[in-house]
């Protein structure tokens, strides 16, 4: 039976369930493919911690170089994460004629371009099943299941420990900060959740699916970012009683000639499936001309979950070595339709908006007349509380408004002496 060799680079959380798959489906693998996947080279900066899978001592090194001068290996993994060396580590993979599985979603959100370029021109590819939704298959889905459509949106719940913290804030009327501090204890969120909350780990991962989508790759800098820090227990409950969920959302969306491309938290109606998607969980709903409307769950994060998706895209590549052949797998068609990415000022949008105002007469007047001046409707509006020596929350809903204009009035708003806290306003999605 013919062997097929990989090196890892990356000998983590991920990377030691990766060898634990191999090993404990080594006969299994071999049986369905015809091939025996042999892992010839780890490497990784700390070889002395004990994992969750023993590997002989032989096997180990520091030196990423054994990895990507050895000529005998086929298939380079990389598991490291970070911008720098991990580029440069597949770079040189890629010249060395390795083909490159990577779970490094920031590093090919960011510097994909050059990557794919140079694959595609060495004849190798990148898979990288594993940087977006964990052991959900959606990269393939849409690289493959899905070739002949086109497609009109992405909507993804794509962070596990924002969609953590704000279900344990619904289901159990946690706080941010508690809910949080849970977060870390259980391991679903990393010492310094700064990437995670504030939306940067979601807007990388929409980048992707954007790319294989739409067949523009874009920049970090035109995706819209908004994180989840600022969303208060009241802000679910109250969206709650409206009947809404709030999801941290990663949004593509072509509307006529535009692109937009965004992250931010929504309200969902309740019975939408994104709405009911909890915990740790990610979904990603995909509407298309042929297929329709898809909808893809399950574990965003998890050890075996995500080095599940790596072993596939190991075993794809067998596949091509094993037949002599190259496919160009990210030989990506842009939509020739898009002209422009739309920028966020021009977003249309019903919006639920919580002001924190002092309990006296004319300030909701005051309030109205300045959204009223700029073009802005009101569909409901709810004072919560009634307290003359302190800020209450006053909660609207507004019919559809452009970004740049709400922005503009709640400016105008929040400097008012009777608005005491800044204002909090999150967009409504209709699915």
């Amino acid at each position: 039976m013919r062997k097929i060799n990989l090196g890892l680079i990356g000998f983590g959380n991920v990377g030691s369930g990766v060898v634990k798959i191999l090993r404990d489906k080594k006969g299994f693998l071999a049986e369905k493919i015809g091939l025996e996947i042999n892992i010839k080279k780890i490497c990784d900066k700390d070889i002395t911690s004990k994992r969750n899978v023993s590997v002989d001592k032989q096997l180990l090194t520091r030196d990423a170089k054994e990895i990507i001068n050895d000529p005998q290996i086929d298939i380079l993994v990389e598991l490291m994460g970070g911008m720098h060396p991990a580029k440069e580590y597949i770079i040189e993979g890629l010249k060395k004629g390795k083909n490159i599985v990577s779970a490094n979603k920031a590093l090919l959100a960011q510097e994909g371009q050059e990557l794919f370029t140079l694959a595609q021109e060495r004849g190798k590819n990148i898979y990288f099943e594993a940087s977006v939704g964990a052991g959900i298959p959606i990269i393939k889905s849409l690289r493959e299941g899905l070739v002949a459509n086109k497609f009109y949106s992405i909507f993804g719940i794509l962070n596990g420990t924002s969609n953590y913290i704000l279900s344990q804030m619904s289901s159990h009327n946690y706080s941010f900060v508690d809910a949080m501090k849970e977060a870390q204890a259980k391991g679903f969120a990393e010492k310094d959740p700064t990437l995670d909350i504030e939306g940067i780990d979601s807007a990388h991962k929409l980048i992707l699916l954007t790319y294989l989508c739409f067949g523009k790759l874009v920049n970090l800098n035109d995706v819209f970012v908004e994180g989840i820090s600022r969303i208060s227990l009241a802000d679910i409950n109250y969206a709650a009683e409206l009947g809404f969920e709030i999801k941290l959302l990663a949004i593509a969306n072509k509307e006529g000639e535009d692109l937009e491309v965004r992250v931010h938290p929504t309200l969902i109606p309740k019975g939408e499936l994104l709405a009911g998607v909890d915990g740790v969980f990610n979904a990603i709903y995909v509407s298309s001309d042929l297929a329709g409307k898809l909808l893809f769950y399950g574990p965003g994060a998890g050890q075996l979950s995500a080095a599940s998706a790596v072993v596939s895209d190991i075993v794809d590549l067998t596949q091509d070595i094993k037949a002599g052949m190259f496919r160009p797998t990210l030989n990506i068609v842009p939509d020739k339709s898009i002209k422009r990415l739309r920028k966020i000022d021009e977003f249309e949008s019903r919006y639920y908006i919580r002001f924190m105002a002092v309990d006296k007469p004319g300030v909701l007047a005051k309030v109205s007349g300045i959204l009223a001046k700029a073009g802005i409707s009101i569909a409901s509006v709810t004072q919560k509380e009634r307290h003359r020596a302190q800020a209450v929350p006053i909660v609207m809903v507004i019919h559809v408004a452009v970004e740049k204009n709400l922005r503009s009035a709640l400016a105008d708003i929040d400097k008012m002496d009777a608005i005491k806290e800044k204002t909090v306003a999150i967009r409504i999605e209709e699915l």
